[in-house]
């Protein structure tokens, strides 16, 4: 009879009924050190979650800790998940995009163009070019309002508390325009195969452009109150370094990789909707570095102020939506399809077997990828930073469960 170094009792001894049977660890995960010559001492292994102020969501974290040092992590993921793959067998096609709603939370709007685009590739439908432009435009709208969420929520897990609440703040302002378009302030349903649902209501504009106006100002605020911050500088500089070929072997997509030196962005270089009719830059940085993804997220921001502005300008008059049959059916086959969203590539594949459902659907959640990263990452960091470094990839547990 073994004795597992991670358990109080034998392995294979005889258990009663009703006994206490300690869980085991994760593989790779020891409270025994594996050297024997040298003093050492036992290893903490610590839970953060699934339900704990410092995860994203419904995240557990199971760290092994030397002290204040971690020595080990793995990520434990599926207390959210909704089945969105299998259930897209079930949904008619022009129902994809409720779906999609409930993946990444905080941007739905990406997750519904994703969606529709599959959609429309496999029945070869051609968008009013209206349509283009607002699907452009409310996508940067619902970027910004993503990219709040998770300044404000990176703040927190450095220290800060302030600078949350003027987050919020200017987030509910989006939440009411997007309500204002779509009927809703999250489950937006409002990108369907074709178009949208409804044309721009009257007066969006003079609202959107009154945002941008005071945001202009707002944004210089927030990177001031929090990136200004020494204290905060202290905590995210050299912290969390993910580099160039780590960023690239793990399929980071997005602010993640282009921290990391990496410039791909899929609406410059697989353009979609109007966004190659779009003047903006892709923010670049190389140190990959907490502190990196942080100003590319804020650069982010402003080059979607930019767009908005530009879209606003442009928009041009016509239908808001192609004259699509009620049910769909597209012809057997299959298409891929992604849209550039706050996370990164958002990608659907779709297969069609001829039928008003898909016969699969594949989801590619850009965060499930960047949660990964973390974990290789987050051995010889402390259990402080190993929490900013994760509220700095901008996980959303809703499509990394899915």
């Amino acid at each position: 009879m073994t004795q597992d170094p991670n358990l109080t009792a034998p392995v294979g001894a005889a258990v009663s009924e009703g006994a206490y049977v300690p869980a085991q660890l994760p593989v790779g995960l020891r409270r025994v050190p594996s050297g024997v010559d040298e003093v050492t001492t036992e290893h903490l292994v610590v839970n953060f979650g699934p339900q704990h102020p410092s995860t994203h969501g419904v995240l557990r974290m199971i760290i092994e800790a030397d002290g204040e040092e971690v020595v080990g992590a793995e990520m434990s993921i599926g207390y959210l998940h909704r089945g969105i793959e299998k259930l897209a067998e079930h949904r008619r096609y022009n129902a994809l995009g409720t779906l999609m709603d409930r993946g990444d939370y905080t941007s739905g709007i990406h997750g519904e163009l994703a969606a529709a685009m599959v959609t429309e590739k496999l029945l070869e439908i051609e968008v009013p070019e209206k349509a283009h432009w607002i699907r452009s435009l409310m996508g940067e709208v619902n970027r910004i309002a993503s990219h709040l969420v998770w300044y404000g929520t990176f703040g927190l897990d450095a220290g800060a508390m302030g600078q949350f609440l003027y987050a919020v703040r200017d987030r509910e302002d989006l939440l009411d325009i997007l309500e204002a378009v779509s009927g809703s302030r999250m489950m937006f349903n409002y990108v369907r195969p074709g178009g949208v649902l409804a044309d721009l209501p009257a007066g969006i504009d003079q609202k959107l452009r009154a945002f941008v106006d005071i945001f202009d100002v707002h944004i210089e605020e927030h990177d001031q109150l929090l990136g200004g911050n020494e204290i905060f500088q202290s905590r995210v500089h050299g912290v969390g370094v993910i580099d160039k070929q780590t960023a690239i072997g793990f399929g980071l997509t997005g602010a993640n990789l282009r921290a990391s030196g990496v410039g791909f962005d899929v609406r410059r270089d697989r353009p979609y909707a109007a966004y190659e009719k779009l003047d903006f830059t892709v923010p670049m940085a190389t140190e990959g570095d907490c502190w990196a993804r942080y100003a590319v997220r804020m650069e982010e921001m402003r080059q979607s102020v930019r767009m908005i502005r530009q879209c606003l300008d442009g928009m041009p008059e016509g239908d808001f939506t192609a004259k699509v049959p009620k049910v769909l059916r597209p012809p057997a086959g299959e298409a891929y399809a992604a849209v550039e969203s706050p996370r990164g590539e958002w990608g659907v594949h779709l297969v069609s077997d001829g039928s008003d459902t898909p016969y699969r659907l594949r989801y590619r959640p850009p965060a499930l990828y960047a949660l990964q990263v973390v974990e290789a990452i987050m051995p010889g960091s402390l259990i402080a930073d190993a929490i900013v470094t994760a509220g700095s990839v901008d996980l959303v547990l809703g499509e990394i469960d899915r």
